[in-house]
């Protein structure tokens, strides 16, 4: 299930989840866990990937810490490098 890209790093997706059915033509009804039941459960298939049974590349959905409105904040753990700017005068 597709979320979008926040940061450089971050997940694109989250799941993998189960499709209980298919609504329509080009819908399907996921079965979601409890952290994420204020999502509606049917999503359109461009924001579904298919899973490729790899465990190295699947996002645990605890680590990445949703709020109630699918969002998280990003918290800058260190600053590596500073950069001042001449400009002429």
């Amino acid at each position: 299930m597709r979320f979008g890209k926040k940061g450089k790093l971050s997940a694109w997706y989250v799941g993998p989840f189960n499709i209980l059915r298919r609504d329509g033509k080009v819908a399907y009804e996921l079965e979601l866990p409890n952290e994420l039941a204020s999502v509606h459960p049917i999503f359109h298939v461009s924001m579904l990937q298919k899973c490729v049974g790899d465990p190295t590349s699947i996002v645990p959905l605890e680590g990445v810490g949703f709020d109630e409105n699918l969002s998280y904040e990003e918290v800058p753990v260190e600053i590596l490098d500073r950069q001042v700017k001449k400009l002429r005068s």
